[in-house]
């Protein structure tokens, strides 16, 4: 079968490319398509599945904890992104501006929303007036436009899909919890469900969110070592509700500013799933968000009796799983190359000897294991070994972010790790923005996290040697 070797080579080695290997796998697992606006991209229907499933889990757990979905305008007038004006600046050099409408020039330009913070506030500033009002727990399922310079599929797009949530509540405790709450929902999402282990904790002044009172992150380490940002949770305190004049009556008749949040996951996270769990044949899906969890492969299929078993066994397997039979005319080696591309977490093959011996093969994505398997078991096997695959990716990352994460003392220790063996290096920080930047400009690593779970691995910055309290996450980063 000539074939089939060639559709895999198609791919570029992760080791010899790892950009390349990306592009590769998004484009020939069918994932995206380039658009033909610059640094946009067409979210093909095995992508968009993937979103979807993201969508469904996260979804579920917003409103499990009180949260509603609520949609809000693509547009913001100037005048209302200017109110807060850190938010304005942090956000302006990524602004695309509507300045016509028809053939008619507008008389305030509008910003194609980078998100939507500005909006939130001038409709609660509108709808909250009583401590009987709050909290309002709200979340919209979106897209927002941001001017990126460079762009990779799913990393960073000019246009690309989200949640953003958007809360308000009558105290800074309630806030708080809120920021904790989602951040947490989130690392539940990214571990239980795609399989990638993160660190929890809060960003620096420097890379916290323009208008923020604190930033909190969980981040994760790519294949290649660089870390990713998986998803942020901001407490705002009542700097936007002051700036907006968002105000309650409290139980006593007095006037409150009220406290925000705000928290967003985003399409980015299929880009951390490909990069986290793929290999040289393509996609790796965990079995819990992958579109189709199982595929079934008839061999010699012009056989008698063979596409009528696989279409019994599809039927069995539906009540399990998310089940595709392909009975196209393709070779049999070339349909199980397609599929482990797709990054399919099991593969079923059934032809004339094993249904002479009641039984089916099964071969696991993750580790090309074949597993022969009586048919009269087959309902509790494929759920047990699906189950397996899920949770073998996750220590299967976990433990590859444990190899990559490194502790150092001094800033030449600093440069040949992150040189030598790429990931999350723990270093202690005096605080100082000054020794930040200075780090960023000499080894190209940025702060990643103050994790929550601190270690004293020093006493000492590992820039300036000033006695440091903080330990910080570093790496170099997507």
């Amino acid at each position: 079968m000539g074939n089939d070797k060639k559709f895999v080579e198609a791919i570029t080695s992760m080791d010899e490319d790892f950009a390349q290997w990306y592009t590769d796998v998004v484009k020939k697992a069918e994932l995206v398509d380039y658009a033909t606006v610059r640094g946009c991209m067409v979210i093909r229907p095995y992508g968009y599945a993937i979103w979807e499933n993201i969508q469904k889990n996260l979804d579920q757990m917003f409103k499990e904890t009180g949260h509603e979905n609520v949609y809000m305008p693509m547009f913001i007038p100037e005048s209302l992104l200017e109110k807060e004006k850190d938010h304005v600046e942090g956000f302006a050099p990524e602004v695309a501006w509507v300045t016509h409408g028809g053939n008619q020039e507008l008389t305030e330009r509008l910003c194609v929303r980078p998100t939507s913070e500005t909006l939130f506030c001038d409709h609660y500033s509108k709808i909250i007036q009583s401590y009987k009002d709050l909290p309002k727990l709200y979340n919209q399922w979106c897209s927002v436009v941001r001017w990126e310079k460079t762009t990779r599929p799913f990393l960073r797009t000019l246009e690309f899909l989200w949640q953003e949530g958007h809360t308000a509540h009558a105290t800074a405790e309630e806030a708080q919890e809120e920021t904790t709450r989602m951040l947490n929902i989130y690392a539940t999402l990214c571990e239980e469900i795609l399989a990638i282990p993160v660190v929890k904790g809060r960003k620096t002044e420097k890379e916290k969110f323009a208008g923020a009172e604190a930033t909190y992150t969980i981040e994760s380490l790519m294949h290649d070592g660089k870390a990713l940002q998986c998803g942020t949770s901001h407490n705002f305190g009542d700097g936007f509700a002051k700036a907006f004049n968002i105000q309650y009556t409290d139980k006593n008749g007095k006037l409150q500013y009220v406290h925000q949040t705000s928290w967003g996951m985003t399409t980015r996270l299929i880009g951390a799933m490909i990069m986290v769990h793929g290999d040289n044949s393509g996609l790796v899906l965990p079995p819990k968000i992958a579109p189709i969890q199982l595929v079934i492969i008839p061999v010699a299929q012009h056989k008698p009796g063979v596409l009528e078993k696989a279409g019994e066994l599809k039927e069995e397997l539906t009540k399990i799983a998310r089940v595709k039979i392909d009975d196209s005319d393709k070779m049999p080696g070339w349909k199980f190359s397609e599929y482990e591309m797709k990054g399919v977490p099991l593969r079923l093959e059934i032809g004339p000897k094993d249904i002479e011996k009641n039984q089916a093969v099964l071969v696991r994505r993750d580790n090309r294991e074949k597993i022969f398997v009586s048919l009269d078991e087959l309902e509790v096997k494929v759920a047990e070994v699906l189950e397996d695959i899920q949770n073998s990716l996750l220590e299967k990352a976990r433990t590859a972010q444990n190899e990559k994460t490194s502790i150092a003392v001094s800033l030449d220790e600093f440069k040949r790790l992150l040189d030598e063996k790429t990931g999350f290096v723990k270093a202690m920080w005096c605080g100082d923005r000054a020794c930040e930047d200075a780090i960023k400009e000499q080894t190209g690593a940025t702060s990643r996290c103050m994790p929550f779970e601190q270690e004293k691995v020093d006493s000492k910055c590992i820039c300036c040697g000033k006695p440091a309290e903080k330990l910080v996450y570093w790496g170099r980063a997507y």
